[in-house]
């Protein structure tokens, strides 16, 4: 009788887990500048909402609204990682009491202070803080919410389109090592499992999770892998100089970021000439940035292969440094006479800099 597994599957279960409550962060500049902006605007709809208009009232509202929102921005940024524990409502529900119990203590504390010796709390005042703090709490979080589902699933698409690029490894080079793997077994085994190991480390490493960062070493390693298959098939027509400064040992780099550019550089640069020529890889530290340039000859215009996989690997590339670095990382190209040149530039990490 067939036996059948009862194990649930891991993706399944990852899109039954429940959703965790997430807090933007809102201990930056730019998170403050909102919420006093914002603040502000909400004073001048009130003020000019009913009651008189005048410098007192602004200032008072003012100083009480501002009061409330960094307070409840302060306490919002301090218990963000608590939050984060809790599910999609219990901690949106938390952090709408947490504005609310704010709102609460702020306005006590200015009645107490603007009111007269032995007035009693005016209790519909506070209840119209309350709930006019509860409507914006309330907006805000459905507001975060929104953001946070647009964020998962635009980083859900980029890791998709992501994946798909980085596990492609050309036809054309898996054939040809297959091809080199067979013609080598009679002749040369030790050869022949050295370049199994070898295709067999570069196929791990394209079947790793996207946008996982090794350490620099480790993608120059798959890069000599990558070059010593190309070589046996390329022989004298393929030179590799390699020009590495020496870096600190956890300098980290996303993972098959510097293996496809070297792939380019053989296929539309080596490939084409009969004759051959250099590739060049300089990889050198500069302030707080590593940088990377790798050189090859530049076929004559009739020789060049018409292929769109050059611009797709670029793209792939300049996508997962964009979302590891934004604007800090670039890659670049420029053609020259004779020379085509890649230039890759992207932050050090804060680990990376201390441990250099």
């Amino acid at each position: 009788m067939a036996k059948y597994n009862n194990q649930s599957d891991p993706l399944d279960a990852a899109a039954a887990a429940p959703k965790p409550f997430v807090v933007p962060d809102l201990c930056n500049v730019a998170a403050i500048s909102l919420v006093v902006l914002f603040g502000e605007l909400l004073v001048l709809v009130l003020l000019f909402a009913g009651g008189p208009v005048t410098w007192v009232r602004l200032a008072l509202m003012s100083l009480f609204v501002q009061w409330v929102g960094l307070s409840s921005a302060g306490v919002l940024c301090a218990t963000r990682k608590v939050l984060a524990g809790f599910g999609l409502v219990t901690g949106g529900l938390l952090a709408f009491g947490l504005v609310l119990l704010i709102t609460l203590m702020v306005g006590l504390f200015a009645d107490r202070m603007f009111a007269g010796p032995g007035s009693s709390i005016d209790w519909t005042v506070i209840f119209g803080q309350q709930v006019i703090a509860g409507i914006i709490a309330a907006l805000t979080l459905r507001y975060f919410y929104v953001q946070q589902q647009l964020r998962v699933q635009e980083q859900s698409e980029l890791q998709s389109r992501i994946q798909a690029l980085q596990s492609r490894i050309r036809p054309h080079f898996l054939f040809n090592s297959m091809n080199i793997i067979a013609s080598l077994i009679a002749v040369d085994p030790d050869t022949a499992e050295a370049v199994v190991e070898d295709l067999s480390e570069l196929f791990r490493a394209s079947l790793n999770d996207a946008g996982n960062q090794v350490p620099m070493r480790d993608e120059l390693s798959l890069c000599e892998r990558y070059v010593r298959i190309e070589a046996l098939r390329l022989g004298d027509r393929l030179d590799m100089v390699w020009q590495v400064e020496e870096l600190p040992r956890h300098v980290q780099i996303p993972l098959l970021t510097l293996q496809p550019l070297l792939e380019n550089a053989i296929y539309h640069g080596i490939q084409p000439l009969p004759e051959g020529g250099t590739i060049r890889l300089r990889l050198w530290l500069e302030k707080d940035s590593v940088n990377v340039e790798i050189t090859n000859p530049l076929p004559p215009a009739n020789a060049r292969y018409q292929s769109q996989g050059n611009r797709m690997a670029l793209n792939n590339i300049r996508s997962r440094l964009s979302v590891l670095y934004g604007a800090k990382a670039e890659l670049t190209t420029s053609a020259g006479e004779t020379t085509y040149a890649t230039t890759l530039r992207y932050p050090l990490s804060a680990a990376d800099e201390e441990t250099s």
